[in-house]
């Protein structure tokens, strides 16, 4: 078991150094190119760029973003509306109308869900439930064409099990949360340790860390349907990060948050910032009073998951600067949409430098 994904170190380093580059992707380095290579160059295609490796998917020269969007449609008293098309909505980008060309309200579309487990002390009471409640979840939401993976946080972010559909592999890395500990059994990033050490008690819970890192290194990587299911009282405490990162990690992995915000009245929570992450990421937050209320906030969780609709456009401004842009899904029927907020384009400007 390992520490996920070196943690807090890796907040500091530039997206290069902490994503990485493969052989195949690195820039060839010390090649000068003749005039005649050059001419040569421009006299090819200039919208497609030929490819030689059978199999491979031509790139272009004129790069389209294609941005999809994942959403919930509900009444005026919160029921889930299946089986709409995509003459029911419109869609907006900076204000600006856009064109939907792919709309599916196919429920059974693979997904790709994280479930991060708060397990700081002041969860203490709770956590033992944490981990059946949330092991049937996995059961009912899990098929053989879906991905899952479990982390915990306190002290350190923990990967207590990668990504899997094996059900059994899922318990047991739910299993191994303990309350206030490493569970990987290795040392915090950040000698000694992401967070102060107060009365020789190591007190943390870096849920915005945790939140960034299965954003950026996990649901990023993958494609189709992602989220996150979030187990905490919303109190972060020693992140090296910041809410507003940890929502920009999400939204850039196109990755829905859900909350369950677990009450004790021993401990602070914290509603606001956990609705400000999943309101901007299109998911909603679940106040949970008590271990006897878990099971009817998964089964809503479960319900949304298997009611999504899913649509894709193509932006008509083609300038990729990598700036956070406005998006929003209108019902010409009246209906709340539940969608993110906006997303990011790539950044072609930082990527020619």
């Amino acid at each position: 078991m390992r520490t996920l994904f070196l943690a807090l170190a890796l907040a500091f380093l530039p997206p290069a150094a902490i994503l990485g580059q493969s052989p195949e992707s690195a820039p060839p380095t010390g090649q000068q190119r003749s005039p005649q290579d050059q001419n040569q160059d421009q006299n090819k295609d200039k919208d497609q760029e030929p490819v030689n490796d059978q199999g491979k998917v031509p790139t272009f020269r004129k790069n389209v973003t294609v941005v999809n969007v994942q959403f919930t449609v509900k009444d005026k008293h919160g029921a889930l509306i299946p089986n709409l098309t995509k003459d029911h909505f419109d869609l907006l980008e900076e204000g600006k109308p856009q064109t939907i060309k792919y709309f599916s309200a196919q429920s059974d579309l693979p997904i790709t869900l994280g479930l991060l487990v708060d397990s700081s002390k002041s969860m203490e009471r709770t956590l033992p439930e944490e981990k059946v409640v949330a092991s049937g979840f996995l059961q009912k939401v899990i098929t053989s064409k879906d991905l899952a993976f479990v982390i915990s946080f306190d002290i350190s972010v923990d990967l207590l099990q990668d990504l899997t559909n094996n059900l059994r592999s899922l318990r047991s890395g739910l299993d191994k949360a303990r309350i206030n500990t490493n569970t990987a059994g290795l040392a915090p990033m950040g000698n000694p340790g992401p967070v102060p050490t107060a009365g020789g008690d190591n007190k943390g819970t870096l849920l915005f860390d945790a939140v960034y890192l299965a954003s950026d290194e996990v649901l990023s990587r993958q494609v189709g349907r992602k989220a996150m299911v979030i187990l905490t009282d919303g109190e972060d405490v020693g992140s090296k990060l910041r809410l507003k990162d940890a929502i920009e990690a999400a939204q850039k992995a196109d990755a829905v948050a859900y909350v369950l915000l677990i009450t004790d009245p021993m401990y602070p929570s914290n509603y606001g910032d956990m609705s400000k992450l999943t309101e901007q990421t299109g998911g909603r937050i679940i106040t949970v009073r008590g271990p006897d209320k878990l099971d009817k906030a998964f089964e809503e969780i479960a319900a949304e998951l298997r009611s999504q609709y899913s649509l894709g456009f193509t932006c008509t401004n083609t300038v990729n600067d990598g700036k956070f842009r406005r998006l929003e899904v209108k019902s010409k029927d009246g209906y709340k949409i539940q969608a993110r907020k906006g997303y990011y384009p790539p950044n072609e400007t930082a990527a020619s430098r």
